[in-house]
């Protein structure tokens, strides 16, 4: 069985909800912002079909306002201290505390923000959700990042591979649950390989790189219900990545930044087009088993960090 995944947002449309979000956020200096993200996710999820239904998110502004309150509260309380540590000669140690504060804070950030965002997806009533548990994450997370560092960030493919695994790992769709199956020594090969051949094409290899990037990244992703699988497959090729890079690069030039909505609708549209699922699931036949986590505080906190989300 083959599954149809497609993207059918309309470029003119998301700029004028980008432009209301933008005027509301300057006239409340910012306190739009939660429900400006609820307003964008919910476009974007609402023009996202599977197999002809569209996918849903209920998240609300007002949910993401309390987390967003939270943020600014917790962000200055530390700003704070950390003014004080450098009015006091200490700057050494002011950094010192943002920089742990905010690694500390990244895994915590991702379970909350994965938690809320996917308990609030949903397909044709079906409810997405995150079992992760946020202990297992946090020693993932810094266990991972001390090895990078100690590593010179030779590690850093195997880190970003477990972590991947483990999130996408914990990733559900009814009672079907998703896994990833990548590993770091395939990732880091690729990277390298996909690096140095840039450098001596000046570039030209860049397309080619970004294909096989592409490739791992979707090949190597399932969705399973008992012995049941649906496979995800790229179809997308490095001429494919050429004109979409370009074009992309060439609106924003030409547009002063202007066309960036356009550029996410055409991105969503890539992505999804060439995305092939293949299996043996009747996506039909999903039963709810998620509930409905509210705290949206992760959400913000991921905004903030601009530490993207990995599905």
């Amino acid at each position: 069985m083959q599954y149809v995944l497609r993207h059918w947002g309309k470029g003119f449309d998301f700029f004028k909800i980008q432009i209301v979000n933008f005027l509301l956020q300057i006239v409340t200096l910012g306190l739009y912002y939660p429900w400006a993200k609820a307003n964008t996710l919910e476009y974007l999820y609402s023009h996202t079909t599977l197999q002809d239904h569209p996918f849903s998110f209920s998240g609300t502004g007002k949910e993401m306002f309390r987390g967003y309150v939270k943020l600014l509260v917790f962000m200055g309380i530390l700003f704070s201290l950390f003014f004080i540590l450098v009015t006091n000669n200490m700057g050494g140690w002011g950094l010192l505390l943002i920089y742990l504060t905010l690694f500390l804070l990244i895994p915590l950030a991702l379970h909350g923000s994965y938690r809320y965002r996917m308990a609030k997806t949903s397909w044709r009533g079906i409810r997405f959700g995150y079992t992760g548990n946020r202990g297992e994450l946090f020693t993932l997370f810094i266990v991972g990042l001390f090895l990078t560092i100690i590593t010179l960030g030779i590690y850093g493919p195997w880190f970003y591979m477990k972590l991947r695994r483990y999130i996408i790992g914990n990733i559900k769709m009814g009672d079907a649950h998703f896994s990833y199956s990548g590993n770091g020594g395939d990732f880091f090969v690729l990277n390298l390989v996909g690096y140095i051949l840039s450098i001596f094409t000046l570039g030209i290899y860049m397309f080619w790189w970004q294909r096989d990037l592409f490739r791992f990244f979707v090949n190597n992703l399932r969705m399973q219900k008992g012995d049941q699988v649906v496979r995800f497959q790229s179809t997308a090729s490095a001429g494919d990545f050429f004109s979409f890079i370009v074009i992309n690069l060439l609106i924003v030039v030409f547009t002063l930044g202007l066309g960036i909505p356009w550029v996410i609708i055409r991105s969503l549209q890539f992505v999804t087009e060439h995305i092939q699922m293949q299996g043996n699931i009747s996506l039909e036949e999903l039963q709810q088993e998620q509930e409905d986590f509210g705290d949206a505080a992760g959400e913000d906190v991921i905004d903030w960090l601009n530490f993207d989300l990995i599905i």
